[in-house]
């Protein structure tokens, strides 16, 4: 029976020097869980989680990361040690920044932050098992059984 119930842990600090490296070790525990599909969604959000701390905690801050992966959902959580929880902005067109959060809440199911002793937990949620088509959108039998006669009247004019 295969464990659905998956953990990753990583201690680090929130340097941009450090993160591609980070993704790449997300990325293999994604391929290896079979996750493949929500690998571009995860990597940017946990990008921008990782850009925050180092923004705003500071540029060594140690933060923890850890992946939990269900049966169908994956979450990303990033914890530091700063009790200030973040709010997503909304920045002007031309602001240079700002817009972290809320491409965070765009790329995932939902997302949050909560006090965490000292500091806070910052998270987002992925899906991962395929969401049902709503009615509407099922899709059209391709193959229609029509009269020939009527066919050839359609084609006639």
């Amino acid at each position: 029976m295969e464990d659905l119930d998956r953990h990753y842990e990583l201690r680090l600090t929130a340097e941009p020097c450090r993160f591609g490296v980070v993704r790449r070790i997300v990325q293999a525990h994604l391929r290896h869980w079979n996750l493949t599909a929500v690998t571009d969604q995860t990597l940017l959000g946990l990008t921008e989680l990782l850009a925050n701390v180092h923004q705003h905690v500071g540029p060594a801050a140690r933060c923890t990361l850890r992946l939990h992966a269900g049966a169908d959902a994956l979450t990303v959580e990033v914890s530091d040690s700063s009790p200030e929880l973040p709010q997503a902005h909304c920045p002007e067109p031309l602001d240079a920044g700002g817009r972290g959060l809320t491409i965070v809440a765009g790329l995932c199911k939902e997302w949050g932050a909560q006090p965490d002793g000292d500091g806070k937990t910052v998270w987002f949620t992925v899906a991962t098992a395929p969401v049902q088509a709503p009615a509407l959108l099922q899709p059209v039998p391709l193959a229609l059984e029509v009269d020939a006669l009527e066919l050839e009247a359609v084609l006639a004019d």
